[in-house]
């Protein structure tokens, strides 16, 4: 079972039509037992960061979270992802979970075209550095969707995938365990949808 973790933030109903629709048996919830008898866990998100984190923090599944990304296979998708790491600077300055090395910072700044619209909303291909299980039916090139103004910088030892927009973003990143998408999967057609299902097969 895939336990989505219902914090108050994040599109839960697409991303636990698309499970289903994969055949892969999932519950969103945030009962402390229920992700402790999963066999993996999803974090999804959206929105600003501080507000998430507090959120999450709000939840006292922080711990538990912690604990059992240890033990099974973890996805946080956007800003899920993005709450992985150390810390952000979206709005101040926001600790985060800690469980991947690297800072979650504006893309604007970084951004020589200016032309570039931020934020970065569409289609891009996803150029694999690292092969990994979670590509098992995914191919270099291939497109995924993306919705976001900040993206995560100095997580070089832990990016498995980018896109191009302009510079690098990255895509996709692990450690151990714990995996995060910048895209959304579950917006991202039948690439998406093999993803997640590579991911419903992790052990």
């Amino acid at each position: 079972m895939i336990a989505i973790i219902d914090y108050g933030v994040g599109n839960l109903f697409s991303l636990s039509s698309s499970l289903n629709y994969l055949g892969l048996e999932n519950k969103i919830t945030r009962d402390p037992a229920q992700l402790e008898a999963a066999d993996r866990i999803i974090l999804p998100g959206v929105g600003a960061f501080g507000d998430a984190m507090t959120k999450l923090v709000e939840t006292g599944l922080v711990p538990v979270v912690k604990q059992q990304a240890e033990k099974k296979p973890l996805l946080g998708i956007c800003l899920g992802m993005q709450l992985l790491f150390d810390r952000s600077f979206e709005y101040g300055e926001h600790p985060g979970l800690g469980l991947i090395p690297g800072e979650v910072c504006p893309l604007e700044p970084d951004l020589r075209d200016k032309t570039l619209k931020v934020p970065h909303i569409g289609w891009n291909a996803l150029h694999i550095l690292r092969d990994d299980p979670i590509f098992k039916y995914v191919s270099e090139g291939e497109c995924v969707y993306y919705v976001h103004s900040y993206y995560a910088k100095g997580c070089t030892e832990s990016t498995l995938a980018t896109s191009e927009y302009e510079l690098d973003v990255t895509g996709m990143v692990r450690r151990g365990k714990v995996y995060g998408a910048q895209f959304h999967p579950e917006k991202s057609g039948d690439t998406g949808l093999r993803l997640l299902k590579a991911f419903g097969e992790l052990e």
